[in-house]
């Protein structure tokens, strides 16, 4: 007979793997930390592990997505905003995403260390990817928004959003977590990516 999982018991025992997970990394950081110290926290055994995660790259990859859920999920109401004008939306979001990092600090500056190791080159690929699943559609839908108002001249709005991520994820590596970083509007004749008529 099949076993039956409650999807709530599922979500509250991988939530409490992740929440010593994410503790552990900010404390300890993710090099030092292992599998058993999590086991040990929460007096699991590894089946339990295993059943949510097949590795220590696989739990820190589902630290790093609940935070950009929680993230993604704090902006929406910007995004969704129907009366907000296309470059509203996207200081709004750069604000938000600022601040939200500097709440977070002691995890994103261990997030980067890991990022920055070539040990991980797997798991900064993996998280480069989950950044841009994330972010990328929400940003183009933006950025399309900001053409349709006559405020952005872009020829692909996908193709922009990209860039905007990758322009992101670059910031955040040469920067302080505590740095709050908020666009301001250019003037700019030839550059497709910034507002007309300024």
């Amino acid at each position: 007979m099949a076993r039956t999982v409650n999807p709530t018991l599922r979500t509250v025992r991988r939530d409490a793997f992740l929440d010593v997970a994410q503790r552990l990394v900010q404390t300890k950081g993710y090099e030092a930390m292992s599998i058993q110290d999590v086991l040990g926290e929460l007096e699991a055994s590894k089946g339990a592990f295993y059943h949510y995660f097949d590795s220590k790259q696989a739990l820190l990859e589902a630290v790093v997505e609940r935070f950009a859920d929680g993230a993604m999920a704090s902006l929406a109401p910007v995004l969704n905003d129907p009366e907000l004008p296309a470059l509203t939306k996207l200081e709004k979001v750069f604000a938000g995403i600022a601040t939200l990092k500097a709440e977070q600090k002691d995890l994103m500056l261990a997030i980067i260390q890991v990022w920055n190791s070539d040990d991980n080159a797997i798991v900064r690929e993996k998280v480069r990817r989950l950044s841009e699943r994330i972010m990328v559609p929400l940003f183009s839908a933006v950025v399309r928004q900001g053409v349709e108002e006559g405020t952005l001249k872009v020829d692909s709005p996908d193709e922009t959003a990209r860039v905007l991520v990758s322009l992101m994820q670059g910031f955040q590596l040469s920067r302080s977590c505590s740095v709050q970083w908020r666009p301001t509007p250019r003037r700019s004749k030839g550059s497709s990516a910034f507002p007309k008529g300024r």
